[in-house]
């Protein structure tokens, strides 16, 4: 009964800031577009929930996820030129950044979970109990929906706005982020495919300048979109200044930076290397270690 509550909560929140945020998006179905979306969003994740349930399998968790966030950014695009006629190089520009980082994340992510056994370990004990599983999938839908918000509304706006600074700036900023993601991620890649490395921590590359670099490269980018979109933003539209505050609240308090510190206490806590790793290296922000 609890996970079914929570279920409840987290679809009014995802649809009330929809609703909220999106008042000044174009109409799709008679509906402001970015509530669409969410609906979109929701239904999407679970749809791919009833045969993850069946076969108690969170094989396909993470790709949905990436899937998700393409798909609606897609249908934003869609509803923006059908009600407008075209679409503006604002959009078009942030569409594509969000289905550049879907497809390099989504890929990403996939390959790591087919080379883990298909499965992972943050879904071991939830995914055998349907409701509690379901919260799981529920919860990816407000993920998308809050991450995203300021990219979908930016797409749909009924207002535009020419090409300025903060289009630049915040391009530049995605560019830095995305880059920082995907070098830190090849990095770690690389370093777990070294048998002469199993067991041991990463403290090279990017992640000798910050125990968590991939993480600042995530809020780096939807950073950068925010600020491409600050142009097109008036009214409940400013609510999607949430993104990034959003993406950094899940990494760094709720299941990145804490669940992966726990684990890695639980591996290296006795190991003196790691102690002064651990001490002398950022936990997220990368800057040169402490000699």
């Amino acid at each position: 009964m609890k996970s079914i509550a929570i279920v409840i909560v987290v679809t009014v929140i995802a649809f009330g800031f929809a609703a909220l945020a999106g008042g000044n998006t174009v109409d799709v179905f008679g509906y402001p577009a970015f509530l669409v979306c969410a609906v979109f969003a929701m239904v999407l994740n679970w749809l791919a929930y009833i045969p993850s349930a069946a076969a108690q399998s969170d094989k396909f968790y993470d790709t949905t996820g990436a899937v998700t966030y393409a798909s609606v950014t897609a249908f934003a695009c869609w509803a923006a030129y059908t009600a407008t006629g075209y679409l503006d190089t604002r959009s078009i520009v942030i569409a594509a950044m969000v289905v550049i980082w879907c497809i390099r994340l989504g890929s990403f992510l996939f390959i790591r979970i087919h080379s883990m056994g298909g499965t992972d370990s943050r879904f071991e004990k939830i995914k055998v109990n349907p409701a509690r599983f379901l919260v799981a999938w529920t919860l990816q839908g407000l993920w998308v929906v809050l991450t995203a918000s300021a990219a979908l509304v930016a797409i749909t706006s009924t207002e535009r706005a020419p090409i300025d600074i903060l289009f630049w700036v915040g391009g530049a900023v995605w560019l830095l982020g995305i880059t920082i993601e995907a070098v830190a991620d090849a990095q770690k890649s690389k370093f777990k495919s070294n048998p002469e490395n199993k067991g041991d921590f990463i403290d090279v590359g990017l992640w000798r300048w910050s125990r968590h670099p991939n993480y600042f490269g995530e809020i780096t980018l939807w950073t950068g979109i925010l600020l491409m979109a600050v142009p097109v933003l008036s009214g409940g539209a400013w609510l999607v200044i949430i993104s990034p505050l959003f993406v950094t609240l899940l990494l760094t308090k709720i299941s990145g930076v804490n669940l992966q510190n726990k684990q890695a206490e639980e591996r290296w806590g006795n190991d003196p290397e790691y102690r002064k790793y651990r001490e002398n290296t950022p936990a997220l922000i990368p800057m040169p270690p402490k000699s």
